[in-house]
């Protein structure tokens, strides 16, 4: 694609937007990859996505698969912005000698914006990921009602016996662990998303410049659609072992028999002595399904210049 200048609000509005509609499609998934990748040996209620989400219906009707949707669809707009928006500034900068942009620093770009989004995916992920389990917690609580937890729980855990929203998550943790509480699984989060944006960022790139008929026009929407599926779904197949440390780290209730964790090291060696090496492949085309038609939507977003078009409805001088 050509590189096009875009203001810094219509790139916001861009991600934002995608976000919002890309979360809402693809929801239902990523709770399911969230149970998942939450229940150990000896805890197994759902065998497939498939299993998970018809369990769910059952017991916690259909809106049961939006558990935590409302805290991801107000925390994506700006974390999404921050991520697409952030990378063209690093590009935009890296590429400001005149030269066109080598693969390591399309990389360094990725890097950058995957750093700079996890000021907000880490607290929407901490909070999200208590809502979309608790499901599993109580239906496996139903089915063992003698069983008592193996390990402990943390203190915050035991206050928060059945979270309900995400405001009573927040002042819990605020109260008992202060801001850090929300942060808890921020080297997790780095080891996932900068890891993500980096084979990301540059996999769209060059595989959308594979549509462009020349250097001066911008690739059909179908082309960076399918670019965006196939960049997300890969780079979220790459980083799963990181995605499954992370939402085993962030989560602050335990299933009876379920070890808890108190780092990522930790995190590795119980995994591979208790569950073995494919336990961090758990969710991974779970986590394929959720991100690919998520990148693919917000790329069309993002590329059509929805933020622009939106903008020019707006009296001239709000959005300099």
């Amino acid at each position: 694609m050509a590189d096009k200048q875009v203001s810094l609000p219509a790139k916001l509005i861009n991600g934002g937007i995608a976000g919002l509609i890309g979360v809402t499609c693809v929801f239902p998934i990523d709770l399911a990859k969230t149970r998942l990748q939450n229940q150990q040996n000896g805890s197994r209620l759902y065998s497939s996505l498939s299993g998970c989400l018809l369990k769910t219906i059952r017991s916690e009707g259909y809106f049961g698969m939006y558990r935590g949707a409302a805290v991801n669809l107000t925390l994506v707009t700006p974390e999404k912005a921050i991520k697409l928006a952030a990378n063209d500034f690093f590009r935009e900068m890296l590429s400001r000698d005149g030269q066109k942009l080598t693969l390591l620093k399309e990389m360094l770009a990725g890097c950058g914006a995957g750093t700079c989004q996890v000021i907000v995916t880490t607290p929407m992920e901490m909070l999200k990921i208590q809502l979309q389990d608790a499901g599993r917690i109580e239906a496996q609580r139903k089915s063992m009602p003698q069983a008592v937890s193996s390990t402990p729980p943390s203190t915050v855990a035991k206050e928060i016996k059945r979270p309900q929203t995400a405001i009573q998550i927040s002042r819990e943790l605020l109260r008992s662990k202060g801001i850090a509480g929300l942060y808890k699984g921020l080297g997790a989060t780095l080891a996932r998303d900068v890891p993500f944006s980096i084979i990301y960022f540059p996999l769209f790139a060059n595989l959308n410049k594979l549509g462009q008929k020349n250097p001066d026009t911008n690739a059909p929407f179908y082309v960076s659609f399918l670019a965006g599926c196939i960049a997300g779904s890969t780079a979220a197949v790459a980083v799963n072992p990181c995605d499954v440390i992370k939402t085993r780290l962030q989560s602050l209730q335990r299933g009876a028999h379920e070890d808890t964790y108190s780092g990522i090291m930790d995190c590795i060696r119980k995994i591979l002595r208790n569950e073995g090496p494919a336990a961090f492949l758990k969710g991974a085309y779970c986590r394929a399904l959720v991100i690919a038609p998520l990148f693919g939507i917000a790329q069309v977003i993002y590329f059509l210049g929805v933020g622009e078009v939106i903008l020019d409805f707006l009296p001239h001088g709000q959005h300099d």
